[in-house]
């Protein structure tokens, strides 16, 4: 009786945890939180399973389903899907995969490292220890084809975006934005503070799957050099 008092509580807590909402007339969207970004992941997996789930778009903290209402009623989708979250920490849980990629830190490789070590008040060599002794775990892939958000960054690192973004960022930057950091998988305008480098190709359009980092995986920076 205690067990089923204490299951029905832990219920009603995740579900007051949780949004969900109707982003147009074919979406629903589910609101968790950083936090329960690995039962977001499970739910994704779950859903994609289902016929009436034409995507599932897992964000940072949120899950976005798409589904054709003319097929399917979005009220009943809701229910059940609210019912697959609270069911997803039973879900088969892959190991992640962890992949070490080599940074070259400061220098012409990371322009912003300087600016990162005076906003910490640590010197660019410390930063640049400090943020490869870390293993960090994929939110998500999003922003750009490949680009991983990635949490675990020390909270002495956290530094805010530039003020003006640069105009064109170089494939391969490794770079810091607020509370996360992450890998420019193309050359694209950015504002994240560029700290490093590392050559590697997160997307390729002619494999399957196309994205190296996947939601749910893990990565860890080993610094080759780092120049202040």
């Amino acid at each position: 009786m205690a067990n089923k008092l204490q299951n029905t509580a832990e219920t009603i807590q995740l579900l007051d945890q949780i949004q969900l909402y109707p982003l147009g007339e074919a979406a629903l969207v589910l609101v968790a939180g950083e936090a329960e970004q690995a039962r977001l992941l499970a739910t994704q997996a779950a859903a994609l399973l289902r016929g009436d789930v034409l995507a599932a778009v897992l964000g940072v903290g949120n899950l976005t389903f798409r589904f054709n209402p003319l097929q399917t009623s979005g009220h009943q989708l809701a229910t059940e899907l609210k019912t697959l979250y609270l069911n997803s920490a039973s879900l088969r849980q892959v190991r992640p995969r962890l992949h070490e990629l080599l940074v070259r830190y400061g220098g012409q490789h990371g322009p912003d490292l300087a600016v990162v070590a005076a906003h910490a008040g640590l010197s660019c060599v410390e930063v640049a220890e400090l943020h490869s002794a870390k293993i960090y775990d994929v939110l998500c892939i999003g922003f750009l084809p490949g680009f991983p958000y990635l949490a675990g960054l020390p909270n002495s690192l956290a530094c805010p975006r530039r003020a003006s973004p640069r105009t064109h960022v170089p494939a391969g930057s490794v770079g810091i934005g607020g509370q996360q950091t992450g890998i420019y998988p193309s050359s694209s305008p950015g504002g994240w503070q560029l700290i490093g480098h590392c050559d590697v190709t997160l997307f390729d359009a002619e494999k399957s799957p196309p994205s190296l980092l996947q939601a749910g995986d893990q990565v860890r920076f080993i610094a080759v050099s780092i120049e202040a």
